[in-house]
C-alpha cells in the first residue's frame, strides 16, 4: 500500500513538474471561460391569452480570449430552447475576430452584434429591464419585423470602428462605427446578393453622456414562391428570390452618472415584411400587406441606485407601432426593483401596465421577477 501510494505522489511530482516545463502558446493561456444565466418567471393577465410560467429566458458560454496582444476573439453559444426551430434551438450567436492596436481604427469581422442603437450592443443583464426595448427587439435584428428568425441582434459581416478626437483630458469625444453584413441573421448566408450598410456615430460631450444617431440601408430576402400584385395582373413566382428592402434610422441618448443611468431611443423603419417568421418549410415567400412599410417606436427608462451599487429603482415608457400608426400600437409602463446580492448574482422584479391598441380590450399587466447569475 504504500509502495502504491509513493509511486501516486511521484507520479503527480514529476507531471507537475513537466507541465511547468512547457512553454504554452499565449493565444492557448489566455483563453478565458465565461457565461451567464438568465430564470424567469413571468404571468400576464391579457384576455384570451393569460400566462404563468418559470422560463428559461436566457443561458450561454462563451470563450474568448488574445492572440499576438492586436487581436481579440470570442465565440459564444446560447443553450437555452429546443432544436425544433432555428430560431429557438441551441445555436452559435458570436463567432468573431477583431484587430485592436489602434483605439481610433479596429477592424472586426464573423458574427456579432450589429452597429445599431446604443441598447442593442448591451449585456441582457447589464440592460436592466425584464427584455429589450419594444422597437429594438423589432426593428434590431432581436425578432425582427421583416420576419427573419431570431437573431439576438447580430448578422455576419466585417465593420471598423473607433473613438478619435481627444480633449485635454485624454479622454475621446467621438465614436464611428460603420459595417458591412449579408443582411439575413445569424448562421445564415446572403439570398439576394445584396449587403447591408449599417453604422453609427455618436458624440460624448462629457463624461458619461453619449448623443448619437444611427443608419441602416439593405434588405432581407428569401428564395421561394410568392405572389405579385401588379396594376393589370398578378403573377406568380416559384423559387424566386424575393428582395424587401429595408431602410432605418435610429437617434439615441444616454447619460450615466454616479451610479444613475438615463437612455432614450428612437427608430424608424420602411420596408415591408414577410407574412411568416424564420425559415419556412413551405418555401413561403410572401409579403404581410395588413403592416404595410412603416414602423417606428421609442423608449425612454431611468434607472437610479437607492442603496449605491446594491438596490435601484427602475421605469420605462416603452412604445411601438409596428404600422406606423395608432391604430396598432403598443405601449408599456413599467416599474421595477434590481437587488443585487453580488456583483454576478441579482435578482430583478418588475410590473408593467400594457396598452395594446391591436386587441378588444387594450389594458392588461405583466409581472415579471428575474434571477440573474454571471460567472
Amino acid at each position: 500500500m504504500k509502495r502504491k501510494l509513493t509511486f501516486v505522489i511521484m507520479l503527480c511530482a514529476a507531471m507537475a513538474t513537466y507541465a511547468q516545463e512547457i512553454k504554452m502558446p499565449s493565444w492557448i493561456s489566455d483563453v478565458k471561460l465565461s457565461g451567464y444565466g438568465i430564470v424567469q418567471y413571468q404571468a400576464s393577465t391579457q384576455e384570451n391569452a393569460k400566462s404563468n410560467s418559470f422560463n428559461l429566458r436566457l443561458g450561454r458560454i462563451s470563450l474568448d480570449g488574445r492572440i499576438a496582444k492586436d487581436f481579440y476573439w470570442k465565440a459564444q453559444i446560447q443553450f437555452n430552447g429546443n432544436t425544433s426551430t432555428l430560431g429557438t434551438s441551441p445555436r452559435l450567436v458570436d463567432l468573431f475576430a477583431e484587430w485592436q492596436k489602434y483605439k481610433f481604427f479596429m477592424v472586426k469581422a464573423g458574427q456579432f452584434k450589429r452597429p445599431f442603437t446604443f441598447e442593442n450592443p448591451m449585456h441582457p443583464i447589464d440592460q436592466g429591464f425584464m427584455s429589450y426595448s419594444q422597437n429594438v427587439n423589432a426593428l434590431a435584428g432581436f425578432s425582427d419585423r421583416a420576419g427573419a428568425h431570431a437573431s439576438n441582434g447580430r448578422d455576419i459581416g466585417v465593420q471598423i470602428q473607433g473613438d478619435v478626437l481627444k480633449n485635454a483630458n485624454g479622454r475621446e469625444l467621438l465614436h464611428y462605427q460603420m459595417g458591412v453584413f449579408n443582411g439575413q441573421g445569424i448562421n445564415t448566408g446572403d439570398v439576394d446578393q445584396q449587403k447591408d450598410l449599417i453604422g453609427g456615430l455618436w458624440v460624448m460631450p462629457v463624461k458619461g453622456m453619449r448623443i448619437g444617431a444611427f443608419g441602416w440601408i439593405g434588405s432581407y430576402s428569401r428564395k421561394g414562391d410568392w405572389i405579385e400584385s401588379r396594376p393589370l395582373d398578378i403573377v406568380e413566382h416559384k423559387g424566386e428570390v424575393h428582395r424587401l428592402q429595408q431602410r432605418r434610422y435610429a437617434f439615441s441618448a444616454e447619460y450615466k452618472v454616479n451610479d444613475w443611468t438615463f437612455r432614450s431611443e428612437y427608430i424608424h423603419s420602411t420596408g415591408k415584411a414577410f407574412s411568416k417568421t424564420g425559415v419556412t418549410k413551405d418555401n413561403d415567400a410572401n409579403v404581410n400587406d395588413a403592416i404595410g412599410d412603416k414602423a417606428d417606436g421609442v423608449y425612454a427608462l431611468a434607472i437610479a441606485p437607492v442603496v449605491k451599487k446594491k438596490l435601484y429603482a427602475k421605469t420605462r415608457y416603452d412604445m411601438y407601432r409596428p404600422t406606423g400608426d395608432w391604430d396598432r400600437a403598443k405601449t408599456q409602463y413599467e416599474v421595477g426593483l434590481n437587488y443585487l446580492f453580488h456583483k454576478n448574482f441579482q435578482i430583478n422584479a418588475e410590473y408593467a401596465l400594457v396598452n395594446n391598441r391591436a386587441l378588444d380590450k387594450h389594458n392588461y399587466s405583466v409581472f415579471d421577477v428575474e434571477l440573474a447569475f454571471r460567472f
